[in-house]
């Protein structure tokens, strides 16, 4: 990552600095984000009919609805071409019909054999199936394998990236299938992991590469050997085992078999939402305010409550973002709204990878030089086992050092307004957590845009089911939120931007 240095003269510290004519209109404005209204957006929500709000879904649609609803309602600005939603599409590879036939039998794709790969063969393929024995240069020296597909056995059990694999592509095999399992049950495990993993492949905001008709492999159970080749797994073994100078393999009659590898790019629409409130003299600048307002879903095969609710992750911090452009949005009303133009913004994609902020910070509605500042709340409802019984408090992440003028301006600001504890455990990029870049200021911070980052800590109940709305401390998240407001107050209203720290 590159980070950019400055040299920041006292003078412009001070020049952050410039108090609001009157303190009592902007404590007035934010007593306005209030416990019992936030308790209102975060029951909606984290609530079940939302269904865990996982990109894509209908629950997550929902959610989109409620928020632009709500910027509509206060007078914001839809800022993009679709008004205030930024429409962004996702791609995954999903397999479809994948399988092979031999012996009169079908065996499907983690059934009793697992395709490694993600290719479309165009239909299916009926080729000769050769025994290549171990798959070495001398097995391989006594057999054609052009156009026909191999089987080769792998006797120390390896999966992935087999030498005796390309071995037979360089011969000109069409398709290869991997004999390195003996025992049936590990076989189903490894099934049942493939099985698992197709249902969490996460989307992207690339189209996936689906590759030329016949690449990838087949690992195959050992109880389907005999099927393949029509011989048992014994002679099998002894003919690899025999001196390849007596060609044992050529013995092995080839079979015919058929197989299919089919693969679909299946494609997601989903939607950012963004409200703009527009500045007065200095407008053409932007303070970003975000939060994601996705989560992961429902959990599968799972008994009991299945629905992620994600009310603290991070309904709470939408709920603050919706309760921040409230109170913008009644001061500018009011003809005390900031001189910096403020973007109110709620992320998809963030649980699949940071995605929605990725595709905004390619495409952002503002640009990114004029972006003077990035505040990101993702989960601001809990405590942590560190402050079960502390003050109130909230882990700063991104300020950099200490003297740097970000943290000086965001400690006045806590100092003036919130009297928080600002906890910086987290705060070092390099932290073993590595939260800087795990949620999505990330995607501001990488174009050169200051963040602060806004967090709880990570508690006993991240990403389960038992993240409900009830568990939410929502005085703390009222003061969190608050914080967070007198913040963003301070920075529209600045007469200098704030310097990368």
């Amino acid at each position: 990552m590159r980070i950019l240095l400055f040299c920041v003269p006292l003078a412009l510290g001070a020049a952050l600095w410039v108090p609001t004519p009157d303190t009592t209109d902007v404590e007035d404005y934010a007593a306005r984000i209030t416990p019992e209204r936030l308790r209102e957006f975060v029951s909606v929500l984290a609530h079940d009919s939302l269904e865990g709000r996982e990109t894509g879904t209908r629950g997550q649609r929902k959610a989109a609805e409620y928020i632009r609803a709500h910027f509509e309602k206060i007078g914001l600005k839809g800022p993009v071409d679709d008004g205030y939603f930024q429409t962004l599409e996702l791609y995954r590879a999903e397999p479809g019909e994948i399988y092979v036939k031999a012996g009169g039998k079908i065996f499907h794709h983690t059934g009793k054999v697992v395709y490694q790969g993600k290719a479309d063969s165009g239909g299916e393929v009926t080729v000769p199936l050769v025994y290549a024995g171990y798959g070495r240069e001398e097995d391989f020296n006594t057999l054609d394998v052009e156009g026909k597909a191999v089987l080769i056995r792998i006797a120390d059990g390896r999966l992935y990236n087999l030498p005796e694999v390309s071995r037979a592509r360089q011969r000109g095999a069409k398709m290869v299938f991997i004999w390195s399992i003996d025992n049936e049950r590990e076989f189903d495990d490894l099934a049942y992991r493939e099985r698992v993993s197709l249902r969490g492949e996460r989307p992207s905001l690339e189209k996936p590469r689906i590759y030329a008709p016949n690449a990838g492999s087949f690992v195959v159970a050992p109880s389907v050997v005999n099927t393949l080749m029509g011989v048992s797994p014994e002679k099998l073994k002894a003919a690899a085992s025999e001196d390849p100078a007596k060609k044992p393999l050529t013995r092995i009659k080839p079979t015919t078999i058929a197989y299919r590898t089919e693969m679909k790019v299946v494609t997601t629409p989903t939607e950012n939402v963004l409200g703009l409130l527009e500045g007065t003299d200095l407008s053409d600048e932007v303070v970003v305010v975000t939060a994601h307002y996705d989560h992961i879903g429902i959990s599968r095969g799972s008994r009991g409550d299945t629905i992620n609710n994600g009310a603290d992750d991070d309904a709470s911090g939408t709920a603050a973002v919706m309760q921040l452009a409230q109170a913008f949005a009644d001061a500018k009303r009011d003809g005390a709204g900031p001189r910096r133009s403020i973007l109110f913004m709620t992320f998809t994609g963030e649980e699949k990878g940071l995605l929605g902020s990725a595709y905004y910070a390619d495409n952002p509605a503002v640009p990114m030089e004029k972006t003077v500042l990035n505040l990101n709340i993702d989960m601001i409802g809990r405590r942590d086992g560190d402050h079960k019984n502390s003050p109130p408090y909230v882990y700063i992440i991104g300020t950099g050092e200490k003297s740097s003028v970000l943290n000086k301006f965001s400690e006045r600001v806590n100092d003036k307004y919130c009297d928080l504890i600002f906890d910086y455990k987290y705060n070092d990029r390099d932290h073993p957590t590595r939260l800087f870049y795990r949620s999505d200021h990330w995607n501001f911070a990488k174009h050169g845009v200051p963040i602060i980052f806004y967090f709880d800590g990570l508690h006993e109940d991240y990403h389960k089911p038992s993240d409900e709305a009830d568990k939410i401390e929502y005085d703390l998240l009222a003061k969190r939120a608050q914080c967070v407001f007198y913040t963003a107050w301070e920075a529209a209203n600045t007469d200098e931007r704030i310097p990368v720290p």
